[in-house]
């Protein structure tokens, strides 16, 4: 057998740094292997899932606001189009009001990992691994939650991206007002992205929602009303799922995972509360799912799982997580801004091609561009949420008879 021919063997090519012309041609072919592959993996997986017109759903944690990565390298991948919905952390959403706020030059400053955290706590300084701020920055975010969450449009049961929305469009006046730069959450606003949290309660927005529920309880509050409504926003982000899976063009989602913990878990698990809770039919996992996670694989976490792992759930599609997914121990924020630079200056390249030629005559050059063309608008998925939950009510509807047989189990 000559085993040049073997389909299964990838001839390793490489070229000089010194002779690419992109980002993309460096990702391509300078970083043939070990570390440097897993990167290259993660890279051009992205590429064809963009390049596929695919609707990405985005986990992310970490503090990615405090550190204004947002504004680096999340802000310009929103605003693509290409992402459909984000799993988060309440933290980030705290966070990020800092550059927001009122009278406040930027608050957030640079200081060593490994320096004198006494004398930082002597001056009220707060550190975040290398950022840190003045607590009185807190304090501040706090009484502007505080004022918020009284207003009247606040003053409901609210799905998590409802709130967050609502909240997006505070955010989004206070910073044009301001003349700060736009933050995650009025980015999102904006573009109509919905914004999950799987644990609400361990964030600092909740701990101000809970003083002013403590103080109803204390009599010191004649009203709050303002709930999370857990149910409601667990069945919203599978009814986007379910339309990634049957009404997108695509017909198909793919996932980014950056770190893991409850933003990976939540973004993972519409497939089985779809097909293994509801029992809906041909429900499929994510077809592309990349990650860059810190935790080592052996230490049994979810944050850490392969998306080999998750096929065995159903979560990732079975028939071609060989081919579409990647999984990559490290520091994201070391690498993505890299990838995020790499993938625009793809998008570039096309709308200029596109200038030259026309659109039609690009599609027939290169089927990808479609793809990276599509309307910067995004999916506007929250402004589409009452029908899209409707259809998926109509759909357990339907299911009637399999979800009450699913009722039943011998209890002692």
């Amino acid at each position: 057998m000559n085993h040049s021919d073997c389909p299964s063997r990838r001839t390793v090519r490489t070229r000089r740094v010194d002779e690419v012309a992109s980002l993309d041609e460096l990702f391509r072919h300078c970083l043939p292997a070990f570390g440097g592959a897993y990167l290259r993996r993660i890279y051009t997986i992205l590429d064809a899932a963009i390049g596929a017109g695919c609707p990405l759903t985005l986990a992310l944690a970490g503090p990615v606001t405090v550190s204004g990565q947002h504004q680096t390298w999340l802000n310009p991948l929103l605003e693509t189009g290409w992402i459909a919905y984000l799993s988060g952390t309440d933290a980030m959403c705290y966070h990020d009001g800092h550059r927001s706020l009122t009278g406040r030059p930027e608050p957030v400053h640079e200081v060593p990992i490994f320096g004198d955290d006494a004398a930082l706590r002597d001056e009220r300084t707060i550190r975040v691994t290398d950022m840190a701020f003045d607590e009185d920055v807190l304090l501040d975010q706090d009484r502007f939650f505080s004022a918020l969450l009284q207003l009247p449009e606040f003053q409901a049961k609210l799905t998590g991206p409802e709130f967050r929305y609502r909240l997006g469009a505070w955010l989004d006046r206070l910073e044009q007002r301001n003349g700060v730069e736009p933050g995650l959450l009025a980015t999102c606003h904006r573009m109509a992205i919905p914004y999950f949290v799987g644990a609400p309660g361990d964030g600092s927005i909740f701990l101000n929602s809970m003083k002013l529920w403590a103080m109803r309880e204390a009599g010191l509050l004649e009203d709050y009303r303002f709930e999370l409504d857990i149910h409601a926003e667990v069945f919203e982000s599978c009814a986007y799922h379910y339309w990634g899976l049957f009404e997108s063009d695509a017909k198909a989602l793919g996932t980014w995972i950056l770190g893991g913990g409850v933003p990976k878990n939540f973004n993972l698990q519409p497939e089985p509360a779809l097909g293994q809770v509801l029992g809906l039919p041909d429900v499929r996992g994510y077809q592309f799912d990349v990650q860059i996670v810190s935790a080592p694989v052996t230490d049994g976490s979810l944050s850490s799982c392969f998306p080999a792992e998750a096929v065995t759930w159903g979560k990732v599609d079975k028939d071609h997580y060989m081919k579409t997914t990647e999984s990559m121990q490290g520091d994201y924020s070391a690498v993505v801004p890299f990838i995020v630079k790499a993938l625009l200056d793809n998008r570039k390249r096309y709308e200029e091609r596109a200038a030259e030629v026309g659109l039609d005559q690009l599609y027939l050059e290169d089927q990808k561009s479609r793809g990276y063309l599509r309307s910067r608008e995004g999916y506007r998925l929250f402004e589409k949420r009452e029908r899209l939950m409707e259809t998926l009510r109509a759909a357990v509807k339907d299911n009637a008879e399999w979800l009450r047989d699913s009722l039943g189990y011998p209890l002692p």
